[in-house]
Formats: structure tokens, C-alpha cells, sequence
């Protein structure tokens, strides 16, 4: 596989791809194969986690954030809630008072050390198995097993001109950002992951990085 943290050759722009999402019949045929099984694999597992939540921490087991997805659509992103149900108001406090937590949060839109997370959640993060819920959303097609890491609208202008780019594609699960580095690569440099992975899509991409996503899970490797 190409060297994936290599940003010099990921730097250039992105060409005009027109508006189907790229892959076509061929990727959207291996997320619904993956996606099903992992389900049926799976549920065991998810129907454990929603027991423990439902028994550790009272709230909504799921939680939908809106994201932006293909051709600039909104969609809402599934995951098991990892986060206390007053979240927004206990980000708001930390960034008032905390100028060190605020510089992290501007650089990478997340935190080391997150208040809002709950005791299962951190858990649950660290493993990434909040993120299962988001098999449905391959399901649905509001995303693919591997593609660049769904955006809010507020982070839409860190991406320049490059986010005709993110919006050529379906949200991944998954994806080059995540298999290298994850929250320990910068920003600016998942930007230009998702750039080059629009540009150099294929079935075999698509498979090196699901397999290598398996290696990151099991050693947690910038996950919180």
C-alpha cells in the first residue's frame, strides 16, 4: 500500500468528478456485503452494550448528530452515546474557562481529557464500538464503510477548496485519517488524506484500509 502519512504527494487539488458518488455500483455493493454481515456478527455484542447502558447510565442509548454527506447533504450520524446528555453545556463551560482545552479544541475539534464523556462512554470511544450504530448508516446510504470522517457544517471552512472534494463522497466509518494517526494527525493533514483518497479510490484502497482499521482498533491507536 502507498505510504498514507506521506502529505507532500496528497497536496494537490481535486479534480471535478461529477455528481455520483465515487465507486459507484462497486463500492456501494461491498458496504452493503460488510455491512450486513458485521450486523449479524455483531449484534451480540451491540445487544450487550445497549444492557450495560441501559442498566450504568440513564438517557437515549443513541445519538444522531447531523453531519454533512454526499453532494453536501445532511444527514444524521448514528453512535451509541458516549457523552453526558448535558454535553453542550459543559463544552461551553470548559472552553470559557480552560484556554489550553480551547487551543486543543480549535486544532482538532476534540479533547484529551473530554468532561462530556461519560465512564461507559470513554470506554466505548476507546474501543470505537460507538461507532458501530453507523453500519445502519452504510445501510441507509447516508455513508460507506471507508471514506473521509463526516464533518459538522461548522468545520466546512477548514477544508477550503478541498471540500468539493469530501462532498464527491459518501462519509466512511472509516478511512485514511483513521488508519494513520487518527486524533494525533492535525487537521490539516485528514484534510489532505481525504483529498488524496478521492483521487486514488478503489476497491483495493478500500480494502487495505478496512483491513489495517482492524490492526488500529485492537491497539487503540489515537483513539479518546
Amino acid at each position: 500500500m502507498t505510504k498514507l502519512s506521506s502529505l507532500a504527494e496528497i497536496s494537490k487539488d481535486v479534480p471535478a468528478l461529477g455528481y455520483a458518488p465515487v465507486g459507484g455500483h462497486a463500492k456501494r455493493s461491498l458496504d452493503i456485503l460488510i455491512a450486513v454481515t458485521a450486523l449479524i456478527l455483531l449484534s451480540p455484542l451491540m445487544l450487550f452494550i445497549i444492557v450495560l447502558m441501559k442498566i450504568t447510565d440513564p438517557g437515549p442509548i443513541f445519538f444522531g448528530h447531523k453531519r454533512v454527506g454526499f453532494d453536501g447533504q445532511h444527514f444524521p450520524c448514528y453512535k451509541f452515546r458516549s457523552m453526558a446528555t448535558n454535553s453542550a453545556e459543559l463544552l461551553q463551560k470548559l472552553l470559557q474557562s480552560d484556554p489550553v482545552a480551547k487551543a486543543e479544541w480549535e486544532a482538532s475539534q476534540k479533547l484529551r481529557n473530554d468532561p462530556r464523556v461519560t465512564r461507559i462512554g470513554r470506554i466505548l470511544r476507546e474501543t470505537s464500538l460507538d461507532e458501530l450504530p453507523q453500519l445502519f448508516n452504510v445501510l441507509k446510504g447516508d455513508m460507506s464503510l471507508v471514506g473521509p470522517r463526516p464533518i459538522v457544517d461548522d468545520e466546512i471552512p477548514r477544508y477550503s477548496h478541498r471540500i468539493s472534494a469530501y462532498k464527491r463522497v459518501r462519509p466512511g466509518v472509516t478511512g485514511m485519517w483513521q488508519v494513520n494517526g487518527r486524533s494525533d494527525t492535525s487537521y490539516a493533514a485528514r484534510v489532505k488524506f481525504d483529498s488524496y483518497y478521492v483521487r486514488n479510490w478503489s476497491v483495493l484502497l478500500d480494502l487495505r484500509i478496512l483491513f489495517k482499521t482492524v490492526g488500529v482498533v485492537l491497539k487503540r491507536d489515537g483513539s479518546y
